[in-house]
């Protein structure tokens, strides 16, 4: 398939799509809503698989590379899932323990574009680990609608509880030096908010991107460097960000905010058309530099 960009399509289908990987309207509601723009013998269907994520577009560093040493590592959720599963990847010849990091998903499991976020901040120098919510249904399906669907079925308050476990785990590995950070995308960045929350004492550093605010209540406790990344065209999600703010420097919060002009919620996901390949990749730097100031 030919990669497409946002600019191919009409900014109205962008938004219903976006509604529909979110759980706001269903598939039938997403089709009827998306048949007016199916023209020129393009059908509905196809419109989905052309705004679908394509995993063969994107690895920006292999599973392979000789640099990392990576696996898959299982740990214990007392008060979520239970038994766990992320994965971890480091630097393969590091000399000494390193900051971690948390990578957290998407609201669809632990895919490869995540995995290789992970790979990436591996590569700038830190401990990277990447839970996998969906290791009580067996794990990340394959497909990202199958697993939108798995992740709607697990409690949610349990699937907090396993990311703060997550954490807990990195924090104790013994090729961490105990200082972390967190770093999430879409869902993941509304969990980024929800550590920094959480685990005041533990994460000294939160970049989400895109991701849902806490309450002016919860924002309180937060005693992390904030680095936001916001797209300017998602509108869904800022919706909540003014009044974030607010709390932010009520409360004396270090935070650095970025509205990515003319981005779509999940610009940073180099396997979809909302990928911009410029706002990413700036914001990418700007967070390796922002982990590697504070942690």
């Amino acid at each position: 398939m030919d990669r497409k960009n946002a600019e191919d399509f009409p900014q109205e289908l962008l938004d219903i799509y976006d509604e529909y990987v979110h759980g706001i309207i269903d598939r039938r509601i997403f089709f009827s809503k998306s048949a007016k723009f199916a023209v020129a013998g393009v059908t509905v269907a196809a419109l989905v698989d052309s705004l679908s994520p394509h995993y063969a577009w994107a690895e920006q560093v292999s599973i392979t590379d000789s640099r990392l040493k990576t696996e898959y590592a299982s740990y214990d959720s007392p008060k979520g899932h239970g038994k766990m599963r992320g994965y971890l990847a480091r630097p393969a010849n590091a000399q000494s323990k390193l900051p971690g990091i948390i990578v957290v998903h998407e609201n669809r499991g632990l895919n490869p574009y995540v995995e290789d976020v992970a790979r990436r901040a591996a590569v700038a120098g830190f401990v990277a680990f990447a839970p996998d919510a969906l290791t009580p249904l067996g794990g990340y399906p394959g497909n990202d609608d199958e697993g939108r669907t798995m992740q709607r079925k697990l409690d949610g308050a349990k699937i907090v509880e396993d990311f703060v476990a997550a954490t807990h785990f990195l924090h104790k590995h013994d090729t961490c030096n105990q200082s972390i950070g967190v770093v999430g995308f879409c869902f993941g960045g509304g969990m980024s908010n929800t550590l920094a929350v959480r685990l005041p004492n533990i994460i000294k550093a939160s970049a989400p991107f895109y991701g849902g605010q806490p309450s002016a209540e919860d924002t309180e406790k937060i005693k992390a460097s904030m680095l936001l990344h916001y797209a300017e065209l998602d509108k869904r999600v800022n919706a909540g960000w003014p009044d974030y703010e607010t709390a932010l420097k009520a409360n004396g919060i270090d935070y650095t905010a970025h509205i990515y002009p003319k981005t779509n919620h999940g610009f940073h996901n180099d396997t979809t058309p909302r990928y911009d390949e410029a706002a990413a990749k700036l914001a990418e730097n700007r967070t390796i530099a922002f982990f590697k100031d504070k942690l």
